[in-house]
């Protein structure tokens, strides 16, 4: 079987194009109120790990910041690099980043945490690439009690399909979700802040819940082609009750999908 690094990375290269619709308007809600506790502005040099189609980077640079952005996946960075030419990106895994010590002012890292083997390398590599008195920031979910769309879909899966499907071990899919597992995650930091944002996930038909997870994610994707064909039509359907039961408004479906933003400072 496949390494997890290995399942996501190719995971990513397969869900690379369909991100953008999928997923791509919720998670870029999150990216002011990162760059904000990054401290990120004009002059800075900030480093977004895991940078998919490059928003946060772009954010940045826009800001008149000197950005950066790193990923594993090649149809990622090719996303990236089409909307965003003026901006360096590179291949590269946040587990081993190519940068010398004290390179950047600002690393942020948006929603990437959950997709690496190794998340407490990650942050030890933010640390070493950070100058002193540097800023860290990153967003991960909440749990799926309280991202709505996440919670939906994974009792689908329960009630009407395999859940126990057979993928490469990893760390939980909700790592870091209380304010007391990222303070004891940044041990080494200082300043360390936890707050939720309230991120809502919006879409124009309840059925495009189930298709962003079938083809913009990884795991979750991946447990969903695992199914027969009957248990998924069995899964969309009960997915699209309990979406439009809890979701449906007059401007269409809207799902609370919240999310912790985490910084820190590297001691000066």
């Amino acid at each position: 079987m496949r390494t997890f690094h290995e399942f996501e990375q190719a995971g990513w290269q397969r869900a690379a194009g369909h991100y953008p619709a999928a997923f791509g308007s919720l998670t870029s809600q999150a990216i002011e109120p990162l760059l904000d506790a990054a401290r990120v502005s004009r002059a800075v040099r900030m480093l977004d790990v895991a940078t998919g189609p490059g928003y946060a980077a772009a954010a940045a640079d826009a800001r008149g910041a000197t950005a950066i952005g790193i990923d594993f996946s090649a149809a990622m960075l090719e996303l990236a690099r089409a909307e965003h030419p003026g901006i360096e990106f590179r291949e590269a895994d946040a587990q081993a980043l190519p940068f010398a010590d004290a390179s950047f002012d600002a690393v942020v890292m948006n929603f990437g945490l959950l997709h690496l083997a190794h998340p407490d390398r990650a942050i030890a590599e933010a640390w070493r690439v950070l100058d002193r008195g540097g800023r860290y920031a990153f967003t991960i979910w909440a749990k799926p009690e309280y991202t709505i769309g996440f919670g939906i879909v994974l009792r689908a899966i329960e009630r009407y399909g395999v859940a126990n499907v057979p993928l490469p071990e990893g760390p939980p899919f909700f790592p870091f979700s209380t304010e007391d597992e990222c303070r004891q995650l940044l041990a080494s930091f200082e300043n360390v802040a936890v707050r939720q944002l309230p991120l809502v996930w919006r879409f124009a038909s309840p059925d495009l819940v189930l298709n962003a997870f079938l083809r913009g994610s990884v795991r979750t994707g991946a447990l969903l082609r695992a199914q027969t064909s009957e248990d998924l039509d069995a899964i969309q359907a009960a997915v699209r009750q309990e979406v439009v039961a809890v979701g449906q408004t007059a401007h269409g479906i809207e799902l609370p999908m919240p999310a912790l933003l985490v910084s820190a400072r590297k001691p000066a």
